[in-house]
């Protein structure tokens, strides 16, 4: 029959190659770049019609626009996948590919973002400039929990008690008031319930109910030092650690935070925090913990000669000397404020167009390379790390209920609306559906309560 194909492409009507030249410059210059621009110009023409805007921007501005709007995309492409799936897009291309077309690909990938002296500058200037951004943007941080309106702790008192009178207990009742009331809140509600009736609502709570959902709903009824202190003599009682426990409370605390939990550590359990660290950790690690548990960190802004001078104490280290480079390390990242520390950050990248994170996984192992990470992490975005937590909790086949329980409980009210932000963002998913595809029954009901809606 003699077929006739057809491209889903034809000649733009109306084509001007000048005009679409100069839009393709205006979408590329400056900071940044309007994607959806240079798309809509690249997919609508013919390929003859590409080529004709190629050799008039080429005669207008001196070089070519496809490889110039290419290598953008490229480079974006690599340090998102390297940033989402922890691994470069050179290294699964490697991996996963063969013979010729594995050359080819590795060619047009354009380096491997993971190998020691291939950290793109054109990355590295990017994430230099989004933390010069976000350092000026100053995000309000949110939490899901506030202080309930018109607050009566005495009809809570009496709600809880009739909750867990008699036979059975009333589960939604109790995660209904406790996952809607401050902290503060929940103190007045404990000490109303005394005087009311004479008992404890902590060891009645204790009674009642059971497992995960007791975890989080007696979590939520102590005072925040108090309960970061029993966070961390858990992480260090029995015969292992939780290293990953002491480094997400330790790394990410204010020194105000830090200071009431050493408070409620030796009220509660009668030993400093400090001793039960170096009785519990050893080696740099534990120095490091210690330095973070001092809440001694400095709180003024950025110095721009003291950050060239920091950014160059741990450039200088040679590669190798890993004693040298975790003193000198931890002498920064865990004394200097937070400001200060993204200005460092950003003039590593000047000066050696590396990430700090970059480096600190490549040169670095074992818990210190993972709290110099944490810190580096909460320096960048807070939030960020948290809901990196909270993704791998639920990550997988098993969940991970303590460090799920530990964050919504410890961020319920300082920044989890921010978390559920950055959760969505990075993960397509946002950390409603996560928790209902992830845990059940009343613990689900209770954490829900906790995130506070759907995004």
């Amino acid at each position: 029959m003699g077929a006739k194909y057809r491209g889903s492409i034809h000649d733009f009507p109306g084509f001007d190659p000048n005009q679409d030249a100069e839009a393709l410059y205006t979408a590329m210059k400056g900071f940044g770049s309007d994607k959806e621009a240079i798309l809509d110009i690249i997919t609508s023409r013919s390929n003859r019609q590409r080529q004709e805007v190629c050799q008039s921007y080429k005669s207008l501005y001196g070089k070519v626009t496809m490889a110039t709007a290419g290598e953008l995309d490229m480079l974006d492409i690599r340090e998102i996948f390297r940033t989402k799936y922890e691994k470069s897009l050179y290294s699964m291309i490697k991996n996963d590919t063969s013979g010729e077309y594995k050359k080819t690909l590795l060619k047009l990938c354009g380096g491997d973002d993971d190998a020691a002296g291939q950290f793109f500058p054109e990355a590295a200037q990017v994430a230099y400039q989004m933390w010069e951004l976000s350092a000026v943007a100053r995000v309000e941080l949110k939490g899901t929990v506030r202080p309930a309106n018109d607050f009566n702790p005495d009809a809570d008192a009496k709600a809880l008690r009739k909750a867990m009178k008699g036979l059975g207990t009333d589960e939604d009742t109790i995660i209904d008031i406790i996952t809607h009331r401050s902290n503060a809140q929940r103190q007045q509600i404990r000490q109303t319930f005394k005087s009311h009736f004479g008992r404890d609502l902590m060891a009645d709570l204790k009674s009642e109910i059971s497992g995960d959902l007791a975890r989080l709903i007696l979590g939520l009824m102590m005072p925040p030092a108090h309960y970061d202190a029993k966070q961390l003599k858990k992480a260090m009682e029995g015969a292992g650690t939780d290293e990953k426990a002491l480094i997400e409370i330790l790394a990410t605390r204010t020194n105000a935070e830090i200071r009431a939990i050493n408070e409620a550590y030796k009220e509660d359990y009668h030993k400093s925090l400090e001793d039960a660290i170096s009785s519990d950790t050893s080696g740099h690690f534990r120095r490091i913990l210690i330095s973070l548990a001092t809440g001694n960190r400095e709180e003024g802004g950025e110095n721009l000669d003291q950050a060239r001078e920091d950014a160059q104490e741990i450039a200088d280290t040679p590669s190798g000397d890993k004693t040298s480079l975790e003193t000198r390390f931890m002498t920064i990242l865990c004394t200097r404020s937070y400001p200060h520390l993204r200005r460092v950050f950003q003039e590593f990248i000047k000066m050696t167009n590396y990430d700090v994170e970059h480096t600190i996984k490549k040169e670095m192992s074992g818990d210190v390379r993972d709290a110099f990470v944490a810190i580096v992490q909460s320096v960048k975005n807070k939030p960020l790390f948290f809901a990196d937590k909270l993704y791998k909790s639920m990550k997988g086949a098993g969940t991970d209920e303590k460090t799920l329980t530990r964050i919504m409980v410890s961020r319920s009210e300082i920044d989890l609306l921010n978390i559920r932000r950055e959760f969505i963002e990075k993960y397509d998913k946002s950390l409603h559906q996560a928790i209902e595809g992830d845990t059940s029954g009343d613990f689900l009901k209770a954490l829900l309560a906790l995130c506070g809606g759907e995004d």
